[in-house]
């Protein structure tokens, strides 16, 4: 599967012209596991404008029929993230994403929005593994994770969160998407 069979386009984030968006969204009740709940708008752009900087950590806007509908970072887990808490391996990715809250949520949409996140990492012949570190709190993403093939090897202490490390390889997420 590739982003070319789902429903929406990733574009690079642009930290001044989407941050007031993303404020929105970060800062919204339901996005609370994004740990920004009380960020300023200046604090989004500020976050964002380092991860531009960053040669190891991206961000992206996925749009849903060219309307914004979900942020994505990938980001190199042996320079980012979760340095010391494993052993990272040739080709692993990191990513995070982050639905925009709606008060008139669509049956599967989340779902569909995860499978265009791993569509679009794999789209990278050198992605062999994509690597997630989501709080252990967050069951909802820890079940749409398992829909699409990330298998969880163990809970890691970071700063900001006790988390599930999952992993998740090309051909386990091939087979998830298939069934």
């Amino acid at each position: 599967m590739t982003t070319k069979d789902l429903p929406f386009t990733v574009r690079p984030l642009d930290p001044l012209k989407d941050a007031e968006l993303l404020h929105g969204w970060v800062t919204h009740p339901k996005s609370a596991f994004w740990m920004m709940q009380d960020a300023r708008l200046e604090d989004v752009e500020r976050a964002y404008m380092e991860i531009a900087a960053d040669e190891h950590h991206h961000a992206f806007l996925g749009l849903h029929e060219d309307q914004p509908a979900f942020l994505m970072e990938k980001y190199d887990p042996a320079h980012r993230e979760l340095v010391g808490l494993y052993e990272p391996e040739p080709g692993d990715v990191g990513m995070h994403f982050l639905v925009a809250p709606t008060d008139t949520p669509v049956h599967g949409f989340t779902r569909a929005v995860i499978t265009a996140v791993m569509a679009f990492l794999f789209e990278d012949p050198a992605t062999r593994r994509v690597v997630v570190e989501p709080d252990v709190r967050n069951t909802a993403v820890h079940a749409l994770n398992a829909a699409v093939g990330f298998v969880p090897e163990r809970k890691i202490r970071k700063p900001e969160k006790q988390a599930l490390l999952s992993f998740c390889t090309r051909e386990q997420f091939t087979k998830a998407v298939a069934a």
